[in-house]
């Protein structure tokens, strides 16, 4: 990797899916720096992993009440925030709110309400900040159908944009996955190129939205969760591509697969195979893109590996934020 007046030029590999689906450069510790936020109604309390947060990230909310609860909704910015509870914890929620990765920085209000088992009603209301992001610039050379598509190949991206749009619209009710997240490859701990601004072929492209996983061609892809796979396809710009569905408006995003193994409709198992690492679509060697968004907000994915995983702060701190070696 070399530096030019600012820009990052890569001479290996890359990935750019044809929608981005996470970014940021912050990493917010969950259980450790969760604090107290907002104001509540009496005998309720809402806890934030982070009352600042940047474009990209992902923040952990917790929700207590005296009483047990029977139902809690979230709305941050016109964007609804889903949450779950857990097994043995009648009392508590927990919900996950979404920074997109282009979402304007500023100050946002967060409102909280639900009911209890005795029908009171309980809200909350609490300010978060989001930031600017820091990501770097970077130049590659891509094919060139990638970067002046024929009309066929314009309105063939077009349509695949649509498609996934309309995925990412559709809200399963249920939570589908049932313990930790994990990075999809075995043996990797690193996601380089999240939110990289880039420059193709001399001309802007857009903000690469998921993290680049190395890996050779044929290496198995795993599930990072339970959840049904609701497009199993070959795209334009990311090649053979995998999206699960998790539920609650969560939805996992894996590009440039040299093999597919699953089919639109199929419920995996966390850590199931789904196809296999390769260099499909608009990439320049071979690797796994993953993606995430919530709630149609794309974040950074190793997040959800932070927040409901078993990566360690620091761990998950140096992966993001460490330079690309590629």
């Amino acid at each position: 990797m070399r530096s030019e007046g600012g820009t990052v030029v890569r001479k290996r590999w890359m990935c750019f899916a044809l929608v981005c689906l996470a970014a940021t450069s912050a990493l917010l510790s969950p259980g450790a720096t969760a604090k107290a936020a907002g104001t509540c109604t009496a005998g309720t309390t809402l806890r934030l992993s982070a009352t600042e947060s940047s474009q990209g990230s992902l923040l952990l909310v917790q929700v207590k009440s005296a009483k047990p609860l029977t139902e809690v909704q979230g709305d941050w910015g016109g964007r609804s925030v889903p949450f779950w509870g857990e097994a043995g914890s009648t009392a508590q929620r927990k919900g996950l709110l979404a920074v997109d990765l282009e979402k304007a920085p500023g100050e946002y209000e967060l409102k909280v309400t639900g009911q209890t088992a005795r029908d009171k009603k309980i809200s909350c209301r609490a300010r978060v900040t989001v930031r600017k992001g820091r990501f770097a610039t970077e130049k590659l050379q891509v094919g060139k159908q990638f970067v002046e598509p024929n009309s066929e190949q314009i309105k063939r991206a077009d349509e695949e944009r649509q498609k996934l749009r309309d995925i990412f619209d559709r809200v399963t009710p249920e939570r589908l996955w049932d313990g930790k997240f994990r990075i999809p490859l075995h043996g990797v701990t690193t996601g380089t190129n999240f939110g990289r601004r880039r420059i193709l072929n001399g001309n802007p492209g857009t903000p690469h939205g998921g993290v680049d996983l190395p890996g050779t061609t044929g290496t198995p892809v795993h599930a990072a969760q339970r959840g049904k796979v609701v497009l199993a396809e070959e795209l334009f710009f990311s090649g053979n591509t995998v999206v699960l569905d998790h539920g609650l408006g969560m939805y996992t995003f894996y590009g440039h697969l040299s093999e597919i193994d699953v089919m639109t409709g199929d419920t995996l198992e966390a850590d199931a195979v789904l196809g296999k690492v390769g260099a499909t679509g608009r990439v320049t060697g071979p690797h796994l893109h993953w993606g995430l968004t919530v709630e149609r907000a794309r974040v950074n994915p190793l997040l959800i590996v932070k927040l409901l995983g078993d990566a360690t702060e620091e761990t998950t701190r140096k992966e993001s934020s460490k330079p690309s070696t590629n």
